[in-house]
């Protein structure tokens, strides 16, 4: 698969296969999202893979801030990927003290850029893809025994695709979205 049609194609994953992805495949899918640019190179990204039903369960019933889509999505899903970051060390000095104004922010965009890149890696793989965005990081934290030097950033259910992709929704035209000065 080429890159643009990777990027064009992917489609957010609500209902999946029962089928479990193997661990090889989610291997082959972190070896590329770990390419994924850091600040200073930190490669704080982690990938915790939620396989276990009485988990994701927990998680899905007590960590989603009573957001039944989400609930839905996270009990359907094979498996569930918790995306945390190593803390203070993206937008830090070697001192502790911020590099820069955004300070510690740097963390949530590094974030962003590994997930997205596990969310394509994954379709790469043929393996489905949702990043879900309402959850409680500390309990998500407590009940999937998270260590405490990791922040909990995103959570991302995976499995096989059940059902054909839907059309990619309407875009802006590129001249809506760059400016030249």
């Amino acid at each position: 698969m080429n890159f643009e049609n990777c990027v064009k194609e992917r489609r957010s994953v609500r209902k999946f296969t029962e089928e479990k992805i193997s661990h090889e495949t989610f291997e082959k899918i972190i070896e590329l999202a770990r390419f994924a640019p850091s600040w200073k190179n930190s490669q704080t990204a982690r990938y915790h893979i939620i396989e276990d039903t009485d988990i994701k369960t927990k998680v899905a019933e007590e960590a989603v801030m009573n957001f039944v889509f989400n609930e839905k999505t996270i009990k359907r899903a094979p498996a569930l990927v918790v995306l945390t970051a190593v803390g203070k060390k993206s937008g830090y000095e070697e001192d502790g003290s911020f590099s820069t104004s955004k300070e510690d922010r740097w963390e949530v965009f590094d974030a962003g850029i590994a997930c997205q890149t596990f969310c394509l890696s994954a379709y790469n793989e043929g393996v489905g893809s949702v990043v879900l965005g309402i959850f409680d990081d500390k309990k998500v934290k407590e009940i999937c025994e998270i260590p405490e030097e990791e922040n909990v950033m995103a959570l991302i259910a995976v499995g096989y695709r059940d059902g054909e992709a839907k059309a990619a929704p309407e875009r802006l035209e590129v001249k809506d979205l760059v400016s030249f000065k």
